[in-house]
């Protein structure tokens, strides 16, 4: 068996600040360090913190009052942050800056007097902090998303999650030209997350069968496991090598391995060792020499 290793693959600027962010607080302050939310979605990366003395919660009222906390690098709405001065917290806001980025825009259109529409997926967390800055509407991000009732000259401006799918995201900014083809639109897919999928594409192409490493709960993840899928090629998102199916392998010479932007790289080595192949041959792709500064509180 030959395993291919796609390029890039792994965390991502905004992730390695985040998971930063909670190190030095847990060195600078000590335990505990809350933190809001998963600091990033992937269950060893949040146990290798807790472990250290972070403690994950999904709620700011289930913070002791006084205490530290860290925001997750997906992004809190407003009402996060009242919440946290009511209870005297010191918040660091570990927030991906291309995340701020989607927050600034929806702001500055709203002003502007444009309707906002987000593409995105409801309920992820990115989603909700984003959907918290100002009124807007959320729409799916596919060709059929339900758009609203609105005259066909209203103002609007157009933002994006930005850890969807390429191409389904195409699809539904196309819809909604159909409907209002004066709308700006910013497509705020990041830089990671294009660039994985790119590689996921020509990898697929070379390979039996893909599998991504990552979450289940990581959008990312989800999408590069659709657009390798979507190549024709039998594709699994798995957490680590005691997920693969021993049935999966039946007939595969070529594996294809990639991973998403929160994954870290020591769970890819995992799999490639579980796997044991007799060839190991990575692809080269995008450089990537993004990097984020610090929250000016730990600077």
């Amino acid at each position: 068996m030959e395993v291919i290793l796609s390029a890039p693959r792994g965390f991502c600027a905004g992730v390695v600040r985040a998971i930063e962010v909670v190190e030095i607080c847990l060195q600078r302050y000590g335990a505990p360090v809350y933190v809001k939310h998963q600091i990033v979605h992937n269950p060893y990366v949040v146990s290798e913190l807790e472990r250290k003395g972070a403690i994950t919660v999904e709620s700011v009222e289930e913070i002791p009052r006084g205490s530290l906390v860290v925001f997750s690098a997906h992004g809190s709405a407003p009402e996060d942050f009242e919440q946290a001065k009511d209870r005297e917290l010191r918040v660091i806001d570990a927030v991906c800056p291309l995340v701020t980025r989607v927050h600034n825009e929806a702001k500055k259109y709203h002003r502007e007097g444009k309707k906002v529409l987000l593409v995105g997926h409801k309920g992820h967390q990115e989603v909700i902090g984003t959907m918290g800055q100002v009124e807007m509407t959320l729409v799916g991000d596919d060709v059929f998303a339900d758009l609203p009732d609105w005259d066909e000259n209203t103002e609007v401006a157009v933002l994006t999650q930005t850890t969807l799918s390429v191409g389904d995201t195409a699809q539904s900014i196309g819809a909604i030209k159909g409907r209002f083809s004066d709308a700006l639109v910013r497509n705020d897919i990041c830089y990671a997350t294009t660039n994985r999928q790119s590689a996921v594409m020509e990898m697929a192409v070379l390979v039996d069968l893909v599998l991504v490493i990552g979450a289940v709960n990581s959008s990312n993840c989800n999408r590069l496991r659709e657009v390798a899928e979507a190549q024709g090629v039998p594709s699994y998102l798995i957490n680590g090598p005691e997920e693969i199916d021993p049935a999966w392998l039946n007939g595969v010479a070529k594996v294809g391995i990639t991973s998403g932007a929160s994954t870290p790289e020591v769970l890819v080595e995992s799999v490639v060792q579980a796997l044991n192949p007799e060839k190991v041959t990575l692809l080269s792709g995008a450089e990537e020499d993004v990097s984020f500064t610090l929250p000016k509180e730990l600077r």
